[in-house]
Parts: structure tokens; C-alpha cells; sequence
């Protein structure tokens, strides 16, 4: 399983988010520090989720940090988040 399928199974699971988008950017930072060859290292994160509501940005990312820990301290070298509940979503209905 790929690191981004694993990102999406974890944060699907966690917060049955209404848009979740992983783009792996790890080309962007090929010979950078803790990028590996083969990738998979660098993503961003755009997730929609009922859980956001009522919270602010840190504690939305504290969340997504703790659903990932594990990848966090292995696979996952750099994550950019955009959380945000329902109502903020420009893209929703």
C-alpha cells in the first residue's frame, strides 16, 4: 500500500471527511533533507470534516497529526494541512 493510500484509509476512517485530497509533492523536494528517492515523502493534505466544527486550526491539525503519528516518525517527512468542516468549504453546495 502506498503512503497516500495509507494517509487516506487512516483520515476516512478517523473523520469520514465530506473532500479529502492527498497530492504527493515529494518531486518538489527531491535531494532536499529527508526526501528519499523513491518518494512518498512530502504531501499535502486537504480534508473536509464534520469533527472540524467548532474547533480552530491548531487543535483541526492536532488531530490529523495524532491520526498520523506513526506515518509522522516513519514514511512522512513533511505534511501541509488544510482542514476545514463543512460550512467553510468554498466547494460544498
Amino acid at each position: 500500500m502506498s503512503v497516500a493510500d495509507t494517509i487516506r484509509d487512516k483520515l476516512a476512517a478517523r473523520f469520514a471527511p465530506t473532500r479529502l485530497v492527498i497530492v504527493d509533492e515529494s518531486h518538489r523536494h527531491a535531494g532536499h533533507a529527508g526526501a528519499r528517492p523513491e518518494g512518498e515523502t512530502h504531501f499535502t493534505v486537504t480534508i473536509v470534516a464534520p469533527a472540524f466544527a467548532g474547533l480552530n486550526r491548531v487543535a483541526r491539525q492536532r488531530l490529523v497529526y495524532e491520526t498520523l503519528a506513526e506515518d509522522l516518525a516513519g514514511p512522512i517527512h513533511a505534511l501541509s494541512l488544510t482542514t476545514l468542516a463543512p460550512e467553510e468549504d468554498r466547494r460544498s453546495p
